[in-house]
Parts: structure tokens; C-alpha cells; sequence
């Protein structure tokens, strides 16, 4: 555009567009340049200046930050970059003002990257289409009641975890294999399918925790929809993030909700659960052309379902 120079990185653009085979005319107009400038760049690149890594003014911090503020960040490395500047302002109340705290926040910052403690690494999960879905338990935010009377009760949650589709019940009586039975198998049928593997986290409904095995019935509920039952390592709940995230953002939507409809009663637990429903379609209309493909590779349901209670 006229006026305005061309920078080092539009340059890169151009040229990594024009690499892909696409014409002078779209890689300028993708970038906001016009064709002739791109043709320049072509024929000569522009020549940028090089990045400047000297001070152009004096460090303010220069006389206390090896000798006092490094020495205070590595006994407690969570301290702020305001607390440094107050301590500062304590000891030298003539030297250091406000002027001071982004240049020690940026510093702190930097410490920390280079010198700080190490922080747990935690690897992107990358979900494959029709492989997992995740089941968790979770307790609503708002008090709910049917026909003025209080309804205590917890939200059973079944998500995808390719495509983000997810299934909500209403569960009472606590987190029980009748009710993780009820609700997979609920879900499942919504789904029209079901996935490779069942993940969950260390629930007493599916497993023996003291002999660290399976429950026999949730085995044989898993193996009766071809599903391989698994759970994340005990005390890493981020392993159960696909339903961990969801039951965040199923809880403020819900509240969301609430706050539209102007009361918290129902007539019926029926009535409860369509209305739940509902609001559950309007978040899986975000994901309905992944959940489309998704729900093509999900494994055929068998004729009958399977027992949702247990024998005492």
C-alpha cells in the first residue's frame, strides 16, 4: 500500500507463496502488497537492516540486579517483578519509581526462561479420527431444582475426543457403574457409533483401585461395544483433558442458559434432561462437520445394549 513500507517478514510471505505455485496477483494480495511491489521483490529483495541487539539508553538496573535481584530469584524464583520493584523502592526509596517495573518485569521474565526452574513438559495430544472418547464426572455450578425442590445431583459427560461431540446426562445417586453405564451407553447411542477406546480417569465405578484392575462388569461393558478401556496415570488429570476442558465450558454455557430462562426449577427430571439436551445440540453445532467424519469412522453399535446395573 502506498506509504507504507514493506517489511521482512511480508517478504517471506510473498516469496513462500510464490514457492507454492500461486500466481504474483493472489500472493500480493494475501500479504496486502500490490503486484509490482512483489514483482520487485522478485527481481531484487529488499535489503532489511539488521536487527539492533545493543542498549540505546542506560539500564536502569544495573547497579542491583546481579548483586541483589538475581540473588532474591534464585532462593524464590516465583517472586513478581512488582515485588522486586517494591523491595527496591524500600531500600533505595530515591532511586527507583513505577518507570521502573516493565524493564523488571521484562528482566524477571527473561531469568526465568534462561535461568528459572524447570517446568513440566506436557506434549500436545493429537487425536486421531474415531479413537477415543473420554468419560468424567462433574458437579454443576448452579442449584437446580424440580417443582421447588432442591435436586442434588452430578452431570455425567461422554466427549469425542477428534471432533469434540458430546453427550451430558443427569446422574443421582453419585458416581456409581449403573450411572457410567446409563450414560456411555446413552451417549453411544447418540453417537451412533463407538470409538476404539474408552478413557477415563481413576473411577471406583470401573475400577478396582486397591488391586489396580477392572471392575468385571465395566470390562464387559466395554467389550460388548469392541471398546479398549484405559485411563491417565493417577494424578495427571491434564491426560483426561478432552473431558476435563469440556466440563469447564459445559458448566459456564449451562450457567449461560440459566441466566436467559430466569429461574433454576423444573417440573421433572425429564424436563431437566431435554432442557440440558438442547443446550448441549447448540455446542455440538460447532463441531458438526468434524463430528460428520468422525462419526463414519466410530464402530457399528451391536443390536442390544448392555446390563446398566449391578449385581449385589
Amino acid at each position: 500500500m502506498p506509504g507504507l513500507h514493506i517489511t521482512q517478514r511480508q517478504e517471506e510471505l510473498y516469496m513462500q507463496h510464490r514457492q507454492r505455485g500461486i500466481t504474483q496477483e493472489t500472493a500480493a494480495a494475501k500479504i496486502n502488497i500490490s503486484v509490482r511491489s512483489g514483482r520487485r521483490i522478485e527481481k531484487d529483495p529488499i535489503h532489511h537492516p539488521p536487527e539492533r541487539h545493543w542498549r540505546t539508553r542506560e539500564d536502569p538496573l544495573e547497579a542491583v540486579w546481579e548483586r541483589e535481584l538475581v540473588v532474591l530469584l534464585e532462593r524464590e524464583p516465583s517472586l513478581t517483578g512488582l515485588t522486586l520493584l517494591e523491595y527496591l523502592q524500600e531500600h533505595y526509596p530515591e532511586h527507583y519509581d513505577q518507570r521502573v517495573l516493565r524493564t523488571l518485569q521484562r528482566r524477571v521474565k527473561q531469568w526465568r526462561a534462561l535461568c528459572g526452574p524447570d517446568k513440566e513438559v506436557m506434549f500436545r495430544q493429537q487425536a486421531v479420527i474415531g479413537q477415543q472418547g473420554f468419560s468424567d464426572f462433574t458437579h454443576p455450578d448452579d442449584a437446580v431444582t424440580l417443582a421447588g425442590q432442591a435436586f442434588p445431583h452430578l452431570l455425567y459427560q461422554f466427549r469425542l475426543a477428534y471432533s469434540g461431540w458430546r453427550s451430558v446426562t443427569i446422574v443421582q445417586g453419585g458416581e456409581s457403574y449403573a450411572a457410567l453405564a446409563f450414560g456411555l451407553q446413552r451417549a453411544l447411542q447418540q453417537a451412533g457409533g463407538s470409538p476404539v477406546e474408552h478413557r477415563t480417569d481413576s473411577l471406583s465405578a470401573a475400577r478396582n483401585n486397591t488391586q489396580n484392575i477392572w471392575t468385571d462388569a465395566y470390562r464387559d461393558l466395554c467389550d460388548h461395544y469392541r471398546m479398549q478401556p484405559t485411563r491417565n496415570n493417577p494424578g495427571q488429570s491434564h491426560e483426561n483433558g478432552v473431558v476435563e476442558c469440556a466440563n469447564g465450558s459445559l458448566k459456564h454455557r449451562l450457567s449461560q442458559q440459566f441466566k436467559l430462562r430466569g429461574n433454576h426449577d423444573f417440573e421433572c427430571i425429564e424436563a431437566y434432561q431435554y432442557w440440558i439436551d438442547k443446550t448441549v445440540a447448540k455446542l455440538n453445532q460447532r463441531v458438526r462437520s468434524r463430528f460428520a467424519d468422525e462419526q463414519a469412522a466410530l464402530s457399528p453399535l451391536p443390536d442390544q445394549p448392555s446390563v446398566d446395573y449391578q449385581v449385589l
